[in-house]
């Protein structure tokens, strides 16, 4: 056995390394697995869970970067889409204001939509879609803090024209 040889004939340049692909197999696996070994309320939970944490982080770095420790939902809203620009492109379809709660529906095209659409097993506003859930939900109470009570980010429907995910937003006012 020749080591050059066999060497020169497996050689891969890490420049040709797929590697967003290779995350979008583990992570579809991932998912499947936790599913089959722990059931669906488990994967849920931890799905959600994994949001939160760098849900946590950037409400933080906007918090020290903003000076601030409390935002109106608006600016909530326009400094976090400021923030995550990279990972999420977000347009607001309709508003509508109640006496206890806003609810805002968005054209939301993140980070996940692509190995969600390469990846028969993955559906959009199913379990994968709990990380940015978890991620928003946090991300959003924090900044806004006492001035709601609760805060849900519900998926509505895959838009394939404008290759968006539509959800609403609905922001409950604390009666304080």
């Amino acid at each position: 056995m020749n080591i050059e040889e066999i060497n020169k004939k497996i050689s891969n340049p890490s420049l040709e390394f797929k590697s967003l692909e290779g995350f979008e197999v583990i992570c579809e696996s991932l998912v499947y697995e936790i599913y089959d070994l722990y059931g669906r309320n488990t994967l849920l939970s931890m799905l959600y869970q994994i949001g939160k944490g760098p849900g946590e982080i950037i409400a933080k770095r906007i918090k020290e970067k903003y000076n601030k420790e409390k935002f109106e939902i608006s600016e909530a809203i326009e400094v976090l889409s400021k923030e995550l620009k990279d990972f999420y492109s977000i347009q607001i379809r309709d508003i509508e204001e109640h006496d206890d709660m806003l609810r805002l529906i968005i054209e939301n095209r993140c980070f996940l939509r692509e190995p969600i659409k390469n990846h028969e097993k993955l559906k959009f506003g199913k379990a994968f879609c709990r990380i940015n859930k978890g991620y928003f939900e946090e991300a959003f109470r924090l900044l806004i803090g006492d001035k709601i009570k609760n805060i849900e980010i519900n998926f509505l429907k895959n838009d394939e024209v404008n290759d968006t995910c539509v959800e609403e937003v609905n922001f409950y006012y604390n009666g304080i």
